[in-house]
């Protein structure tokens, strides 16, 4: 259990490295480099040892509304700590180790690309083809990999050093969001896997699904965190630049009644939305803890509920990173300030899978009762 000691500084640590973010997130964002030095700065921040799950949570949703694209990255390392945990056996290479504490993690396994061929050896196996997309590989000091064996067709996850010979990163990311993810393809070439770093096979147990819903979870959290960055962006700019409508009959345009309006409307949906990422967050994590005794019931509970939050924090995310346009002013468009990194982050980050599953998951559960499939997305 963590202390509220210990809850508070690290959530301190995580508003020093957020300020530090804010200052050049919107040139970062322009010149769309690879994050190395963002990286550092979480490796040398101490964020990357956290293991406490709430705080995790917290963590990422703080860094995540100054910039998106680190809390991404962030996000995805303790979701790639966590999920070998899932497996029966002890983790491959113990990323709680005190000396693993300032590993960065990242994970090639689209669960719909499954270009990757494992062919045995001895000692283990040789992994060669391409992913399509991974966040934070290029940047990462180990992997957490999914690949199909050649001979039996079975799908089997293990680690690597992100550095291993015949692993190339493509650089080939060219979205108009999450430009600063390091998402690009990734190519594998005869890359030796020893037997001692797989981790299992695919989920075929309640607990080992839970992988999932944790990847939601963290895009749920990242949505929530988007609306409240583009929140306190635009807020500043509002109390600072934004001017009055000469019909308004008010000084400051922080005194025009339609301003403070929409501003309550969207930051009472983003707490909502921020409620019921932190309550999923919980029931996934009680369903973790529960381990081989986690029942299918308890896991339909967890994903309904994280499915839930992702259907209201799509729509938060969206609405808010476009609205807020409307709160700011015509010249709040300059390029220079670059609050469309919200909205183009945010319209990325939500076509991840398509939201009309997760409401349809949702539906399903609620009128008769159907738990939602195992599978790579739920």
């Amino acid at each position: 259990m963590t202390s509220t000691d210990g809850r508070q500084k690290w959530l301190t640590v995580a508003e020093e490295l957020a300020t530090g973010l804010r200052v050049d997130a919107a040139e970062r964002d322009r010149l769309g480099a690879e994050p190395v030095a963002e990286v550092d700065a979480l490796r040398r921040s101490g964020v990357l040892g956290i293991r406490e799950w709430p705080v995790q949570q917290a963590v990422t949703r703080v860094v995540g509304a100054a910039d998106a694209n680190i809390g991404h990255l962030l996000g995805y390392h303790y979701l790639q700590v966590w999920r070998q945990g899932l497996f029966d056996g002890p983790p491959a290479e113990a990323p709680d180790d005190p000396a693993g504490a300032d590993l960065f993690w990242a994970g090639v396994s689209n669960p719909l690309d499954a270009a990757l061929r494992l062919t045995p050896v001895d000692g283990g196996f040789a992994v060669s083809g391409r992913k399509t997309f991974a966040t934070g590989a290029s940047v990462a000091d180990r992997l957490v990999v999914s690949a199909t064996r050649a001979d039996t067709g079975d799908k089997l996850t293990f680690t690597v050093d992100a550095k291993a010979d015949g692993i190339t990163c493509a650089g080939d990311w060219d979205n108009i969001g999450q430009r600063l993810t390091a998402s690009g393809g990734v190519v594998f070439d005869e890359v030796f896997v020893p037997a001692g770093r797989v981790l299992g096979g695919e989920a075929s147990t309640p607990r080992l699904s839970l992988a999932a819903l944790g990847f939601q979870l963290v895009l749920a959290q990242l949505y929530v965190a988007l609306a409240e960055g583009a929140l306190a962006e635009a807020a500043r700019y509002t109390r600072t630049t934004t001017r009055p409508w000469f019909l308004s009959g008010v000084d400051e345009a922080t005194g025009d009644p339609y301003i403070l309006a929409a501003y309550g409307e969207l930051v009472a949906d983003a707490k909502a939305a921020g409620l019921l990422a932190d309550h999923a967050s919980s029931l996934l994590h009680a369903a973790s803890e529960r381990g081989a005794d986690l029942t299918a019931d308890e896991r339909a509970d967890a994903a309904v509920a994280v499915s839930s939050a992702k259907v209201v924090a799509t729509r938060v995310a969206n609405t808010t990173t476009a609205r807020v346009f409307e709160l700011c002013g015509a010249r709040a468009t300059a390029a220079g300030y670059a609050f469309d990194r919200f909205w183009r982050n945010a319209r990325t980050l939500t076509l991840h899978d398509p939201v009309a599953y997760k409401a349809r998951e949702v539906g399903a559960h609620f009128l008769t009762g159907e738990q939602p499939p195992f599978t790579g997305y739920s």
